[in-house]
């Protein structure tokens, strides 16, 4: 969704997103853009239809809900790395151990994180200080660069983009618990990060001042 009118909120955001896009690949600070999705959890209650040839396996419209998870997608596309991790909630306190795994397992070298997302209320450095004593959040607050896209402008978090294709390649079938779940997307995930499938974002600033002008605020 694109914002209706004229918004110099709306601008500001996404021009600070596309000028973090444009910047050189620096290993000492990693781009990561986090999203995050739920998964409804289904169990058959009957056998399904083993595939053959010309037909596809076939499931009985019937089933059971089994839950929700909830899958916090971190996507590092000039690495061409990603990793989702698998939660029963998605909490503030959730998200904050997300970050803390992004900072001191995925990436405990890195001098800073740079790090977009969009503005769901527990993206926030509030979620830090939920979760862990002061010290320690205010620690992995300075771990970060904090970014975020507009509101009504999700589409600027390349990690959108990312859970896009988790859904197509992964999660366009029933999958019965969580671990299941996390069985199947640490497959994908593995085999994406082995390919090292990255994004090659295309859209600038200036792009974004042609062809969204209608957002810009006018001046006479």
């Amino acid at each position: 969704m694109i914002a209706p009118e004229a918004s110099a909120a709306f601008v500001a955001n996404m021009e600070d997103v596309l000028e973090v896009y444009q910047r050189p690949h620096d290993p000492r600070r990693p781009l990561v853009c986090l999203d995050e999705t739920s998964k409804q959890l289904i169990v058959e209650t009957r056998k399904p239809i083993a595939a053959k040839p010309g037909q596809k396996e076939r499931h009985d419209y019937e089933y059971e809900r089994n839950g929700v998870a909830n899958l916090f997608m971190m996507f590092a596309p000039l690495e061409g790395w990603r990793h989702v991790k698998v939660t029963d909630r998605r909490t503030a306190v959730d998200y904050a151990h997300a970050l803390k795994d992004l900072s001191d397992t995925h990436f405990p070298d890195a001098d800073k994180i740079v790090l977009v997302q969009d503005n769901l209320n527990t993206h926030t450095t509030a979620s830090l200080y939920e979760a862990f004593a002061a010290a320690e959040a205010r620690r992995l607050v300075e771990r970060f660069e904090w970014h975020y896209t507009p509101k009504h402008g999700s589409w600027l978090d390349m990690a959108e983009s990312e859970l896009a294709v988790l859904s197509t390649q992964c999660l366009d079938r029933r999958i019965p618990d969580k671990m299941k779940l996390t069985a199947e997307v640490a497959a994908w995930e593995q085999h994406r990060n082995k390919h090292h499938a990255k994004a090659d974002w295309q859209f600038t600033t200036a792009d974004a001042r042609v062809k969204l002008a209608r957002l810009y605020p006018q001046f006479a």
